[in-house]
């Protein structure tokens, strides 16, 4: 994949309960306000809104040139996808590099697809192909990154379980997500003191 190329995958679960969830968060703390005001409901209604962007509505799945980019709630991990030695879409993405293993929700299967995924694996080992159309999301994302991981592993002329695999295990990158953070922060921090007044 070209350095400047981006690649995005659609989350797979949670969007419509995260945005319902924001929706209620909102008439919540604007009944709070118009109905009292009642700092309580509205600062509750607030740190619970936040909450539902972070971890529902936020984490994300992308592949940026030559990394794999887990947005998650708190934090945004990159990793080189040369040095994935693993990786398995269950409930969600987790990917193993090193002795590290980093999840992301973004993409995942529901127990029903899980349990039809793997019906399908054996059904394609004895008919020796599997059916592209029959194919769920979660399977693609999970395929296309194994595909990836392996032409980076080509171009970068490094082997899988190699030293040199091992070696750009240090070069994963974490980063906080400050933003969601200091929102959670605040909002906590005057949820609590609403309480206390």
């Amino acid at each position: 994949m070209p350095s400047g190329t981006v690649e995005t995958f659609r989350p797979t679960s949670g969007q419509l309960l995260g945005w319902t969830g924001l929706v209620l968060a909102g008439v919540i703390a604007v009944a709070g306000v118009i109905e009292g005001p009642s700092w309580p409901v509205v600062t509750g209604a607030l740190v619970f809104g936040v909450l539902v962007w972070a971890a529902v509505l936020k984490p994300r799945l992308s592949v940026s040139g030559r990394w794999l980019v887990l947005r998650n709630m708190l934090e945004t991990v990159h990793i080189p996808l040369a040095a994935i030695e693993e990786l398995a879409v269950r409930q969600v993405l987790a990917v193993r590099v090193g002795d590290r293993r980093y999840v992301t929700p973004a993409v995942g299967r529901s127990f029903r697809q899980t349990v039809k995924s793997n019906r399908r694996a054996q059904g394609a080992d004895a008919q020796g192909d599997t059916d592209l159309a029959a194919q769920a999301y979660p399977d693609f994302v999970e395929q296309r990154i194994r595909h990836l991981a392996a032409e980076a592993r080509e171009l970068e002329s490094v082997g899988r379980y190699t030293a040199e695999q091992e070696a750009l295990a240090a070069e994963v990158r974490r980063e906080p997500a400050l933003l969601e953070i200091g929102l959670l922060v605040v909002t906590g921090v005057a949820f609590v003191v609403s309480l206390i007044l």
